[in-house]
């Protein structure tokens, strides 16, 4: 896995982009957060998006469905936006298919930053 495509940009390998954040590293920004997430998702790792979600907002286990079937196409940051040293927000724009449908996801994510960490805390979609 380490040397094929990262999920979240192609151009990026996956050992140099999200491998080292799903591993524990934290992210150095909001964007790079909300990136390793959307690879998460492609992924599966659904330990890494929980631990990654903000306690306050962090919904119950099983986030992802057993048996899914939605497929991950691509991931497009629109904007990345510092509020402040510890807060945070990333627009992007997500394309993939759900039982053979493609469907495009827009959301606003905001990001707080905690004791040198970045966490998910909620988002609001287009």
């Amino acid at each position: 896995m380490s040397d094929l495509p990262c999920p979240c940009d192609p151009a990026h390998r996956y050992a140099n982009c999200c491998g080292p954040l799903h591993t524990g590293i934290p992210a150095a920004d909001a964007e790079a957060l909300m990136r390793s997430r959307y690879s998460a998702y492609v992924l599966g790792l659904e330990d890494y998006l929980l631990a990654s979600w903000h306690p306050s907002t962090r919904p119950q286990p099983p986030l992802l469905e057993p048996g899914a079937r939605t497929k991950w196409l691509r991931l497009k940051v629109t904007e990345h936006r510092a509020i402040d040293d510890i807060h945070a927000e990333v627009r992007f724009e997500a394309r993939y298919l759900e039982n053979g449908a493609r469907r495009d996801l827009r959301e606003l994510s905001r990001f707080v930053r905690e004791e040198g960490r970045w966490f998910y805390v909620d988002g609001v979609i287009d």
